[in-house]
């Protein structure tokens, strides 16, 4: 089937990707820019900067702007997607949604409307587990905002790893955090993967208040060649 996939540049949405790749013809990603921090449907950090994951990846991408109003955000996200349809002949829509209802509802109205089939690879995933998966699967992300006890700034750039899922065990036990940081606890930003044919380096980059690192220059560079065993 060709699909389009709903690409915020974070983690989960890279995952549902690389998932989604593996049985589907991803033809396009969409990316919707909200001027609202506070956005309930809408990955917010270096949103922007999709475009040279997209060109790592070497996927067309329809980035569109959104003022991120609660309800006409979903147009914005329609029209994106009419979009895509009408320009790559997409069948289906990717999303990287794993227990937000939220998200997957307004999605689907979204497909139904179109006559789009949803794909939502991680639905309902123990979100522990998928850590796991986007270790296993090679994908880099960095975190770039906290929002939630007791992640601080401290945890600003760090990678997502081995270590930092067992640290986020300890706290979704102690003080309930959900790691998969879905509803906004934290949000990462994929530097590097597989499907990646360049890897982005972070050339400069600001750490706003006490919760957000913001991406100044980035840029796309070659990766080193694997060493043969």
């Amino acid at each position: 089937m060709r699909v389009g996939a709903l690409f915020s540049g974070g983690k989960d949405s890279t995952l549902a990707l690389i998932k989604a790749s593996k049985m589907h013809e991803v033809k396009c990603l969409i990316s919707i820019v909200s001027e609202n921090q506070e956005s309930y449907m809408f990955h917010v950090p270096n949103v922007s900067l999709t475009r040279y994951q997209a060109e790592a990846m070497e996927i067309p991408i329809i980035q569109k702007f959104s003022r991120g109003e609660k309800e006409k955000e979903l147009v914005d996200l329609k029209n994106a997607v009419e979009e895509a349809k009408r320009i790559f002949g997409i069948e289906g829509m990717v999303i990287g949604a794993i227990r937000s209802n939220y998200q997957y509802m307004r999605m689907k109205k979204v497909c139904d409307e179109l006559n789009l089939t949803l794909i939502s690879p991680l639905w309902k995933m123990d979100e522990i587990e998928e850590l796991k998966e986007v270790i296993r699967e090679g994908i880099k992300a960095i975190i770039v905002s906290v929002s939630a006890y007791p992640l601080t700034k401290e945890f600003l750039g760090k990678e997502i790893d081995e270590k930092l899922i067992e640290k986020f065990i300890e706290f979704k036990e102690k003080f309930g955090l959900n790691p998969s940081g879905e509803g906004g606890e934290y949000e990462t930003f994929v530097v590097d993967a597989p499907i990646f044919k360049k890897r982005i380096l972070v050339e400069e980059f600001e750490i706003v208040g006490d919760e957000r690192l913001e991406m100044k220059r980035v840029k796309l560079i070659d990766k080193m060649p694997q060493s043969k065993t």
